[in-house]
């Protein structure tokens, strides 16, 4: 399934959401509103090749919560990002069974292009 992982209230996020031009078939899904299933999470994970590739270190609870400092597995990013919508590195799109984490330009850049070159 297509799907825009997001949140709302994130002015990156709907910026994004207008440069890319989303196809229709691709679902929307604010992750503060309608919490990341461990399902969703495993298959982000499968294409990303890792929950830390899925993992906001930009998230100001990773500093609160003393993170920074410890080392953290695999098994903990799942646990975070499962456990509060923050840690996910936003926004997130799968589409077609390929995945574009996070907000930097050669992402953004990458992703528009691969939707583009899909819709022909």
């Amino acid at each position: 399934m297509n799907r825009f992982f997001y949140l709302k209230t994130c002015s990156t996020c709907s910026r994004i959401i207008k440069e890319l031009n989303l196809p229709d078939d691709v679902v929307m899904h604010d992750i503060k509103s309608n919490p990341i299933s461990e399902d969703m999470l495993d298959h982000m994970k499968t294409l990303a090749g890792s929950y830390e590739a899925l993992f906001s270190r930009r998230a100001q609870r990773y500093k609160t919560e003393g993170l920074k400092d410890k080392q953290l597995s695999e098994d903990d990013y799942k646990h975070y990002i499962l456990n509060h919508y923050t840690f996910l590195s936003r926004p997130v799109l799968v589409y077609n069974d390929r995945i574009f984490v996070g907000n930097n330009s050669k992402t953004i850049a990458s992703a528009k292009a691969f939707i583009q070159s899909n819709e022909q």
